[in-house]
């Protein structure tokens, strides 16, 4: 059996693991991190039979080739059309969305389950009913949102944190920056305005800070292809006359990034960003499936354009 557990509801997929876990017995349970491990090495593991039971569970972490633009190997669709009936296959995703439209996907749904677990609920609507005992104002969300972006899980996690450290019921725009984990979108504006404009100097100079703040190679590219991606649809949109409301509407993302992206697709044209898209998605492929080297891959694509 192959799974694709996805959502932003960590605490019901943790709930929905240990309900298939249960089943087996820990030796015969194998994690992996797909960011950091070969596709191939899982498909081996998977092919191989237990020496200790019947059946094995493989669990694969931040399977993000179901929500991005990455490319996925032709080992794992042969995999997925013919899978080890004595294996179960899970691939784990906290992430609200996954794109329906890939063909690993549609080879899930056909040859396994997909389980969604997700909050379909507005940030600012979160965001309100999780601090309804603080005085916060719509700017200050704003500011949230912008600081740590509108997925739901990460914003829970931020939340509960502003609330360990808070000691009175009024949250300030100076409690955001202080108490929260900045993530990598203000770099990585810079980051895609240097790389599309061919600012080799600048562009490697923004990365090695990212880098030397403590992001990972895997969560850059993730994050600029997915800023590039909605770029490219708001852009797509305006251009088609939507509205800022309209388009936030259509995409089911926060209005604010909607009002950011309108600033700053205008500065690039449409060619480039589908054209550095998809030379993300070959990064990203490379890297995951042996390809390329992890640590010099970015580096080398923008030395290249």
């Amino acid at each position: 059996m192959v799974y694709l557990i996805y959502g932003d509801k960590d605490f019901l997929i943790e709930k929905e693991m240990k309900n298939i876990a249960k089943d087996f017995e820990d030796i015969n349970i194998s994690k992996y991190d797909l960011e950091n491990t070969n596709i191939k090495d899982i498909i081996d593991d998977c092919e191989t039979i237990s020496m200790f039971a019947d059946k094995k569970l493989v669990i694969c972490e931040n399977a993000s080739i179901f929500s991005s633009s990455t490319k996925t190997s032709i080992e794992l669709e042969n995999y997925l059309n013919n899978p080890n009936s004595l294996t179960t296959l899970v691939f784990l995703l906290n992430n609200d969305k996954i794109d329906k439209r890939k063909k690993i996907t549609k080879l899930i749904k056909e040859k396994g389950v997909i389980k969604e677990f997700i909050t379909n609920e507005n940030p600012n609507t979160f965001i309100r009913k999780n601090l309804k005992d603080y005085k916060i104002d719509t700017s200050t969300i704003d500011l949230l949102i912008d600081r740590v972006g509108d997925n739901i899980l990460t914003l829970n996690n931020e939340i509960l944190k502003i609330k360990l450290y808070k000691e009175d019921n009024i949250i300030t725009k100076e409690d955001i920056l202080k108490l929260t984990s900045k993530a990598a979108y203000d770099d990585i504006f810079k980051l895609i305005d240097y790389i599309i404009n061919n600012n080799k100097d600048k562009a490697l100079e923004t990365l090695n800070e990212m880098l030397k703040n403590g992001e990972e190679v895997i969560k850059i590219i993730i994050v600029l292809a997915g800023q590039i991606r909605l770029l490219y649809q708001v852009k797509t949109l305006y251009m088609k006359g939507f509205s800022e409301k309209s388009i936030a509407e259509t995409l089911k993302v926060h209005p604010y990034r909607v009002k950011l992206a309108v600033q700053n697709s205008k500065k690039y044209s449409s060619e480039s960003l589908i054209n550095n898209l998809k030379a993300l998605a070959d990064i990203d492929y490379g890297i995951k499936s042996g390809k390329l080297n992890k640590d010099l891959a970015l580096e080398m694509y923008i030395l290249g354009k």
